[in-house]
């Protein structure tokens, strides 16, 4: 089947999952499987993907400067192994390989092995012939490359044991956000959605700040009580009053409303509920910080980075890790 074939078939299921009915029931199977899957989360998940990744111009514009032959069909295979923090977060390594015709074995995470295996099997049932190159697998074996996503002891892993194969190996990295002091509320309402979505458990989640010199945190709080909802969600909370509880123990100074803790602190990695920032005093030192961190980081938010409420809404050239996964699959 041809490049161009396979993108409308892409269209068509993408305008499948776009229904509401079709989004609702799918949101409640994927929640029966994973309780952090929280169903307003998956229906936001598959309206990002419907948007950008399912649509017939933006699929043609993010493959036309790579020049590839319409009839391609890469007959190398490729193994890829799933994350599972976030609803549908494997997806994009499915459709590079697919748009491409490359045979793939997946082995998904046990924590979305329901949602991912419904939505690459309304791909599969448009597409009989690929269907027959692809398998969902429990381990990965007799594969020519290999994508990998994980944690870093994950990483470890996957770098022992896929070294010697063509390889995009991925371990944790985090979002941060640059605040100048001037953001309205409404800038700050989008960065809430940056913070909170998907409970915060991905790397595109901003889960640190950098403001400036005497910054005032009242607005930040005020803006963000659309997540306010969070407080009756037990997962979340078991989580926010262990952590809250260790700050309180050890008279670590922080603020807190009923469901956020704001901690000043180096590290880049907070916990749920949790966000931590760093004070700059110049503007060129703060980009300077960003820059010196990029191996670390997923993405940035903030006035001359990604704009707010954007981070969880991915192009799709936006390449986790940076690693241009198309280019590596004809390089194979």
């Amino acid at each position: 089947m041809s490049v161009n074939k396979r993108i409308e078939i892409l269209e068509k299921v993408g305008k499948h999952f776009f229904d509401t009915t079709v989004k609702e029931e799918i949101a409640t199977r994927a929640f029966a499987a994973n309780s952090w899957f929280e169903p307003r989360f998956v229906k936001q998940s598959i309206d990002a993907i419907c948007a950008e990744f399912l649509n017939k111009e933006k699929l043609e514009q993010w493959l036309k400067p790579y020049c590839i032959e319409d009839d391609i069909a890469i007959q190398k295979s490729v193994g890829i192994i799933c994350a599972g923090n976030v609803p549908l977060v494997g997806f994009h390594d499915f459709l590079c390989c697919y748009v491409l015709g490359v045979p793939v074995k997946l082995k998904l995470s046990s924590r979305d092995n329901v949602l991912m295996r419904l939505v690459i099997n309304e791909v599969l049932k448009h597409d009989e012939d690929y269907a027959k190159q692809f398998s969902f697998v429990e381990k990965v074996a007799g594969f020519d490359a290999v994508i990998a996503t994980g944690s870093s002891s994950s990483n470890r892993y996957f770098e022992y044991y896929f070294s010697k194969y063509p390889n995009i190996l991925r371990s944790n990295r985090v979002s941060v956000a640059v605040l100048s002091g001037s953001e309205t509320q409404e800038q700050l309402g989008a960065l809430a959605d940056d913070v909170f979505m998907y409970f915060g458990l991905g790397c595109r989640n901003v889960a640190k700040l950098f403001v400036p010199e005497n910054y005032l945190f009242d607005n930040m709080f005020s803006a963000f009580k659309n997540y306010e909802w969070l407080h009756h969600n037990s997962q979340f909370m078991n989580n926010y009053d262990y952590h809250r509880t260790l700050l309180l123990i050890n008279k670590t100074p922080h603020l807190a409303n009923e469901f956020l803790m704001i901690q000043e602190s180096k590290s880049l990695h907070s916990p749920i509920g949790t966000l931590f920032y760093e004070v700059y005093s110049a503007e060129g030192d703060v980009k300077a910080k960003v820059e010196s961190l990029s191996d670390s980081l997923q993405c940035v938010v903030g006035k001359d980075f990604i704009p707010f409420g954007k981070a969880q809404q991915p192009s799709l050239a936006d390449y986790a890790d940076g690693k241009d996964t198309i280019g590596f699959l004809l390089s194979i």
